[in-house]
C-alpha cells in the first residue's frame, strides 16, 4: 500500500484583474519555492484561500512530473473559470506526493486517490470544475460525510473514530 504524503499550501503567483485573478505566465518562481515537488508525480489540488479556509477548485493527477502537468494551457482554462467566482481570496496548490520508490510508478494508486479527491471535493465545493466524476454522490451519512450541517450525534463521531476519518 503506497502512503502518500502532503505539501502545501503554496501560493500561486497571480495578478489582480476586473474579472478575476490570472496566474501568471512565468510560473519559475513558484516552481523555485516548489523545488520538493516539481519533479514528483501523484495528485494535486487547486484551491482558493479566504477567511480561515480553503475551497477545493480544481483536482489532478500527473503521469509526468508536477512541474510538467499542474499549468498546462487545459488546466489554466479551468483554473480561469474557477478563480472568476472569488472576487478575494489568494489561489494556493497542495501536492499530494506518490511516495518514491523503485521501479515504475503505481498510476493505478494515483488515480484512485485522483477520484477519491474529487469526490471529496466535490463535496467541499459543488462547483469543482473537473469534468470527470461530474456527478455528485447522492448519498450521504449524517454526521459523517454529506449529511448536512448541525452538531454530530454521539454514535457519529464514534462511527468516524472507528473509520479513521
Amino acid at each position: 500500500m503506497a502512503i502518500f504524503s502532503v505539501e502545501g499550501p503554496y501560493d500561486v503567483p497571480c495578478l489582480d484583474k476586473p474579472g478575476g485573478k490570472v496566474i501568471l505566465e512565468d510560473l519559475s518562481g513558484f516552481w523555485t519555492k516548489c523545488t520538493k515537488v516539481q519533479k514528483r508525480k501523484g495528485c494535486y489540488v487547486l484551491a482558493i484561500r479566504a477567511g480561515k479556509g480553503f475551497t477545493p477548485l480544481y483536482v489532478g493527477k500527473t503521469a509526468k512530473t508536477f512541474e510538467n502537468e499542474c499549468f498546462t494551457d487545459h488546466k489554466l482554462v479551468h483554473y480561469h473559470h474557477a478563480l472568476a467566482d472569488y472576487a478575494k481570496g489568494t489561489p494556493v496548490m497542495f501536492f499530494i506526493l506518490l511516495p518514491i520508490a523503485k521501479g515504475k510508478p503505481n498510476q493505478k494508486e494515483i488515480t484512485e486517490v485522483e477520484d477519491f479527491l474529487i469526490q471529496v471535493g466535490r463535496t467541499a465545493n459543488p462547483k469543482l470544475r473537473n469534468i470527470k466524476g461530474n456527478v455528485a454522490p447522492s448519498w450521504g451519512i449524517k454526521g459523517v460525510i454529506r449529511g448536512g450541517k448541525g452538531k454530530a450525534a454521539a454514535g457519529a463521531t464514534q462511527f468516524k473514530k472507528l473509520l479513521k476519518m
